[in-house]
Order: C-alpha cells, then sequence, then structure tokens
C-alpha cells in the first residue's frame, strides 16, 4: 500500500507565521504533525509514503531525512505548485498497479485508515473520500449508497471531507498530464459515473489546523488529552474555558475532564528567536528547577514549544490580592509574613544551580537595565506617552543613574522573581504558590520585597509595610554577613525603581493596550512614587523629584 501526503501548501491561513516554518512541521505536544500523518499512514500498512514539497521545502526535506522511518519516506520536490490534483497525477508512475492513500498534511485525526481501505476494495468506487458533520466545512451531498453527488451544495444536510482519501488505479486514466489542477474539480466531473463515493466517519477526532485558532485549540486539546491520559477519540470531551487575564499578552485557560483539571498558558505561536519562544522556554525552564529544589511554585505538567502552549498544576482561583477584603489585620499580617518566607526561599534555593541562560531578558538585575526598563520606561510610557509631558531624559539621567547605582549594590543577591505581587501569588489548600516566574534572575530580594509591600493591587497600610520590612530584616539578620543598615537602604531605592516600573506598565498597558482597567492604579502609584524619593537622598535626585511632585 502506498500514500501520498501534501504538504506542498503555502500556509496562508496560517500566515505569517509560516513565512519562516511550513505547516507541516507545526507540532502538537511537541510532535510534527507530519509525523502524526505518517503514524497514522504506517498503522494502515503503507509501506511507501510520499511527500509532497514545495514552500520552504528544504525545512521539510532535512525534517524527512532524520525520520526514524525515512526508509520509507521519499520526498517529491515541486518547484511549481501543482495543486492537489497535480500532485496526484505528478506521481503517476508511482502509484500505478494499486490502491493508494491521499491525505492532507494540515489535519489531526485519529481514524482507523483501513476500515476505509477495506470498504473501499469492496466497492467500484474510483475514489472513496471519507466525509463527516462539521459545521465550518460542510458542502457536499450524498445518496442512498453513499454515492457523492456534489460537493459544493448549500444545503442543511451536507457533510464536509475530512482530507482522507482512498483512489484506485483506474483513476489514474482519468487525469490530466502536466496540469495545475484540484482534485474537487476532478471528483465533481467524475460524479456523473457514481463511481466517486463516500466514508462516513462517525465518534472520531479530526481537527484542521488550517488557521491560528484552530491550530491553537488543537495544540491545547493535545496537551491536555496527553495530561488527562486520553486517547484523540476523547479529546472533545475536554472542557476548555478561558480566564481572566493579565498585563500580559498570553491567554489563560482551564481545562478539565471528568475531576481532574489543568491550567493552559498561552503564549502564542512560538517561531525560534522570537521573545515569546525565550519566555515560554525561560517559565518551562525556571518553573522546572524552581519546583525540582523544593521551591513554591506549580508543577509544570507539560508544554509545546511551537504553538506557545504551557500545562501547569490547577491551584484554584485565589490570589493573594483576593485576601485582603477576607482577613483582619492579623491574619492579613501573618499570611504576608508566611509569604516573606517562601520568598526568603525563593531567592535563597532559587539561585542555587540556577542558569543564568535560562533568563529569557537579562541575566541578571543590571545597572543598565534598570535604566532602560524601568526608568526610560516611567519617563517614556508614563510620563511622555501618557501624560503627555515634555521632559527630557538628559535632564533626569543623573537621577536615574544614582537609583540605578543604589538599587543595584549586590549585598543581598539571589534569585530574583522580578515581578513579585498580590496576583502572582496564589492561595491553594493554605499554601503559598509564586506564578509568572519566567522574568527570574539574579537580583536583590529587596526588590521582590519592595514589589510585594508596595504593591498597588492590595494597598497595604504604612505600618503594616514597615512591620512587614521589619519581619524580613529580622529573618535575614540570622544569616552570616547580613547588613541590614544596607538592606534598609538598597530596599528604599528598589522600592523607587520598582514604582517607576509600575507607572510605565500601567500606562503603557491603559494607552497602548487599551487595558482600561490598569488606570485606576496610576493615582495610588503616583501617590507612593512621591513619598519614596522623599526618603532617599535627594541632592541627587532633586530633578525627579520636582518632576513627579508637578505631575
Amino acid at each position: 500500500m502506498k500514500a501520498l501526503i501534501l504538504a506542498a501548501g503555502l500556509g496562508t491561513r496560517l500566515a505569517p507565521y509560516t513565512f519562516s516554518l511550513p505547516k507541516p512541521l507545526f507540532t502538537l505536544n511537541n510532535r510534527p504533525v507530519l509525523d502524526l500523518a505518517i503514524d497514522r499512514l504506517l498503522a494502515a500498512g503503507c509501506s511507501r509514503i510520499f511527500i509532497n514539497t514545495h514552500h520552504l521545502a528544504d525545512q521539510i526535506h532535512d525534517h524527512v531525512r532524520c525520520h526514524p522511518e525515512r526508509q520509507r519516506l521519499q520526498i517529491v520536490h515541486e518547484p511549481k505548485i501543482l495543486d492537489t490534483g497535480g500532485a496526484i497525477a505528478n506521481l503517476k508512475t508511482e502509484l500505478a498497479g494499486s490502491f493508494f492513500l491521499v491525505v492532507n498534511a494540515d489535519i489531526v485525526h485519529d481514524l482507523d485508515l483501513a476500515m476505509v481501505i477495506a470498504r473501499h476494495k469492496k466497492t467500484n468506487a474510483l475514489a472513496t473520500l471519507v466525509l463527516h458533520h462539521s459545521p465550518a466545512f460542510n458542502k457536499i451531498t450524498t445518496g442512498p449508497d453513499h454515492t457523492i453527488k456534489s460537493f459544493w451544495s448549500t444545503k442543511d444536510n451536507c457533510l464536509a471531507f475530512t482530507g482522507l482519501q482512498v483512489l484506485s488505479p483506474e483513476i489514474l486514466d482519468h487525469l490530466p498530464v502536466d496540469r495545475i489542477f484540484s482534485s474537487i474539480d476532478l471528483y465533481t466531473a467524475l460524479c456523473p459515473t457514481g463511481r466517486i463515493k463516500a466514508f462516513l466517519a462517525h465518534n472520531f477526532f479530526w481537527q484542521d489546523m488550517g488557521t491560528v485558532q484552530r491550530y491553537q485549540e488543537t495544540a491545547q486539546r493535545f496537551l491536555a488529552g496527553a495530561h488527562f491520559g486520553l486517547n484523540p477519540s476523547a479529546f472533545n470531551a475536554i472542557k476548555i474555558k478561558a480566564l481572566a487575564g493579565d498585563g500580559s499578552d498570553r491567554q489563560w485557560f482551564r481545562a478539565w475532564y471528568n475531576n481532574k483539571s489543568i491550567i493552559l498558558s498561552d503564549h502564542g505561536i512560538c517561531l525560534a528567536h522570537t521573545d515569546n519562544r525565550r519566555q515560554v522556554d525561560a517559565f518551562v525552564r525556571i518553573g522546572t528547577h524552581l519546583r525540582t529544589n523544593g521551591v513554591a511554585v506549580p508543577e509544570i505538567l507539560g508544554h509545546d514549544r511551537i504553538s506557545g502552549q504551557v500545562a501547569v498544576q490547577d491551584l484554584g482561583s485565589t490570589h493573594l490580592a483576593d485576601m485582603r477584603a477576607t482577613l483582619d489585620h492579623d491574619d492579613l499580617t501573618t499570611l504576608y509574613r508566611r509569604v516573606i518566607d517562601r520568598l526568603v526561599e525563593f531567592s535563597k534555593t532559587g539561585i542555587q544551580g540556577f542558569d543564568f541562560q535560562w533568563a529569557c531578558q537579562t541575566p541578571t538585575y543590571s545597572r543598565q537595565m534598570i535604566l532602560d526598563l524601568e526608568c526610560r520606561y516611567f519617563l517614556e510610557a508614563f510620563v511622555q506617552g501618557y501624560l503627555g509631558v515634555d521632559a527630557q531624559w538628559q535632564d533626569l539621567e543623573p537621577a536615574f543613574s544614582h537609583i540605578a547605582t543604589q538599587a543595584r549594590a549586590r549585598q543581598d543577591d539571589g534569585l530574583m522573581h522580578r515581578d513579585c505581587q498580590s496576583r502572582n501569588i496564589m492561595i491553594c489548600n493554605q499554601e503559598i504558590f509564586f506564578i509568572d516566574f519566567q522574568s527570574a534572575r539574579q537580583g536583590p530580594l529587596a526588590y521582590d520585597l519592595a514589589s510585594l509591600l508596595i504593591d498597588p493591587y492590595v494597598t497595604l497600610p504604612k505600618a503594616v509595610q514597615d512591620s512587614l520590612l521589619g519581619y524580613c530584616i529580622d529573618q535575614l539578620s540570622r544569616r552570616p554577613g547580613f547588613n541590614s543598615r544596607k538592606f534598609k537602604q538598597r530596599y528604599a531605592y528598589c522600592a523607587v525603581a520598582r514604582n517607576l516600573q509600575m507607572l510605565g506598565a500601567f500606562a503603557f498597558l491603559t494607552r497602548v493596550k487599551k487595558k482600561s482597567g490598569f488606570a485606576r492604579h496610576i493615582p495610588f502609584a503616583l501617590a507612593g512614587l512621591r513619598q519614596r524619593l522623599a526618603k532617599i537622598d535627594q541632592d541627587p535626585v532633586s530633578p525627579l523629584t520636582r518632576l513627579v511632585n508637578d505631575l
């Protein structure tokens, strides 16, 4: 038995991602869809599989050369794309003499193709096309004897072509030579003969991978299904619900089957050397490292690098921010002390064995990072972009330089979360977990502590902030060489740097990303910046203090 996988298409519905990666090499659970098609054909008894190529053919050729079943695979390159019918005609000599299968490379399924072959052999059909009910694609009408009547009907009782078909060698006599044509056009012309048949498939998994949305949805089901231990035929029974988003471009989903659930983090399609690929890799590598070392983060259950899907342990829906309204002063303080204990573990344990190459931005909390991603972010996104104030970098650079130098003093370096605010801390079964750790890098515990205590989503009273700062210092004082005075000084500058970053982020998310809910936090964050600037050395930062007081 021979087969042809149609893999030459341009993948226009998946553009621009298919400009650099051919659609057959998009992955599901880290396996290219081309390999999934090959698996199905081999299971059906195919001993020779042809793969036509055109768009980004070299990538497919390289992949096939490394395939464990490469001896059964043969590339057929089309310098000029021949369309589906022309691709079959191009292999007229190789396919002659026996029944053969033709499948599209951009569909995934779990149908037993041997059943289709057996049905086809019992008829006098030239072609047997696998049809099913799929509202987005239903166009084909059939007769009572499973004869296909029309491919372009608008009636309600139509069915859809799955891209799976068995052909008899006799059909090769009907193929025009040296022409670009669609196989559907050929079948339409042959419908009056009654020899274009349908195999009606039910209760199986099938998905077209042609669009971004369908690819992402399929990737989610494959990732969740693998964790739940399901065969593809049960994937449609997985329920997936979108969750409320945050300030990033990621999307979050909860997937559940029976009484099991996981969280899916969708980073978007991640091609090589892109920011979201670096974020996915950082999330998986850092999260695995932290979990292995006993740090309180959710377990990473699986991921797919190209679709950008990451499956993590479901910790429920309670964030630290949600606890503010439910606890009295003493209980809230007790909870925050526990968070600080876990934060110290994150910093001190997390840095052990940490590979700086895992970081998706800068490997350390460097002086230049503070200047670019906090000070300049504040000036350009908030002061200039959001408020429209004509303030210039050169006038404020000495103040920013002083802040960066003081915040970067190395006295308490460990692993820095970088966004350790209450929405990135979850409470599950009374245990504390840190999430969104993909920006972790070497840096000061003082910065993460400042992120936690000046968090605008919770607005801890000043007295509580001071009490918790004192608690953290008491805990750290038990460590050899700890200097509480230097820690307090660094904390003050880290709090200013974090405050600058917050205002830049709130302004950017409001003005550029159109996420209006962040605007309400700006007044509190601006008031906090005024207070924190007043607590540091005024001579070096006086231009910035004057600007902030005038805003």
